[in-house]
């Protein structure tokens, strides 16, 4: 099992996750990020690190969300790894409890 960046991450991009990943398995887009599931541990760390809760293992992934799963593994192999953590975007806050942000992400 690996863990799964869903959709509360769009426009957030909070990266207090990646700074406790072991494996450096974050990757990053303009606005949103995913893991790589062939690099991810499972190691639990990057869960609660999340301020908005965007982050599950797979097999709990929110129903209506399961696209996320393939999702991550695409855009790992697209975009680079991240391994410190950023100051996230300044509207970051404004996009928290927002749903339906799929069509916002930016690939």
């Amino acid at each position: 099992m690996t863990f799964v960046v869903t959709e509360s991450c769009i426009k957030c991009k909070y990266t207090d996750c990646v700074e406790v990943c072991p494996v450096d398995c974050f990757h990053e887009g303009p606005n949103f990020l995913v893991i790589n599931p062939e690099e991810c541990i499972d190691c639990t760390l990057c869960e609660p690190e999340c301020p908005v809760n965007a982050i599950y293992p797979e097999d709990d992934v929110p129903r209506g969300q399961e696209l996320y799963v393939a999702l991550n593994a695409e855009l790992a192999a697209l975009w680079p790894v991240i391994a410190t953590r950023k100051d996230p975007p300044p509207d970051a806050a404004e996009w928290d409890d927002m749903t339906g942000k799929l069509p916002l992400l930016e690939r």
